[in-house]
């Protein structure tokens, strides 16, 4: 089973191809916000991948948000034309529990344990949301607004990994003795093969025409300082 992952709910751009739980193709770029650009190419290096070795994508898998208004309505859009063009499935993941399969992979503390993926939304606001060891939501996605306080309530008890590129945020400001940082967690396209698989083998696809990112916040259009009244 070969699919096509793309991620783009963040600065990060990457497309990957898997067979089966194995990557066999993967492109990345963490430059900026170049989606526009980078995505149609990094998809075209992808097909031509697939067909060299005489094979062709069975589904694909697309980060479904929250992130970046912007990034996720690109990967999004460029899914479903692949979906609708070559009849395959859509498989969209929660882009939080995509950080959430890179980050168990790097601790080996015990099953009580918890993983918060935090997702910068500017000034001191993140997008989060809490898993156990397993993947299993403990506290569902929101909007926070970091202050000394935050999360106060599960430290007390338990270990907690904070992680992302929201989770610098925590780093001057939470300083209870069970809060971890991980560094260097980003959503890409070849940590969703897992979730992917699982996620076609229980045939659980969204649907090509209607299916829209969760962008969590309405877009908010900024107003150029110099533009007349």
């Amino acid at each position: 089973m070969k699919l096509l992952h793309i991620e783009t709910s963040t600065n990060v751009c990457s497309v990957a191809v898997s067979d089966n739980e194995k990557c066999i193709f993967s492109r990345s770029n963490h430059e900026g916000m170049n989606h526009a650009a980078l995505l149609s190419l990094f998809v075209e290096e992808a097909l031509d991948f697939l067909r060299s070795n005489d094979s062709k994508p069975e589904g694909v898998a697309v980060s479904g948000g929250p992130g970046s208004y912007t990034g996720l309505r690109i990967g999004v859009s460029t899914a479903k034309g692949l979906c609708y063009g070559s009849d395959i499935p859509l498989i969209a993941l929660d882009t939080l529990k995509i950080m959430f399969a890179a980050a168990v992979k790097q601790t080996d503390d015990s099953d009580n344990s918890l993983f918060c993926p935090m997702i910068d939304a500017r000034r001191m606001e993140v997008y989060c949301e809490i898993f156990d060891h397993k993947g299993n939501t403990v506290r569902e996605v929101s909007a926070e607004i970091i202050n000394e306080a935050s999360f106060r309530d599960i430290l007390q008890d338990r270990v907690v990994y904070f992680f992302g590129n929201g989770s610098d945020k925590c780093r001057e400001i939470i300083h209870h003795p069970n809060a971890r940082l991980i560094d260097d967690i980003t959503p890409l396209a070849e940590n969703m093969i897992s979730l992917a698989k699982e996620a076609f083998n229980k045939k659980e696809f969204s649907d090509v025409a209607y299916y829209e990112p969760f962008y969590l916040k309405e877009f908010q259009a900024t107003t150029p300082k110099n533009s007349l009244k």
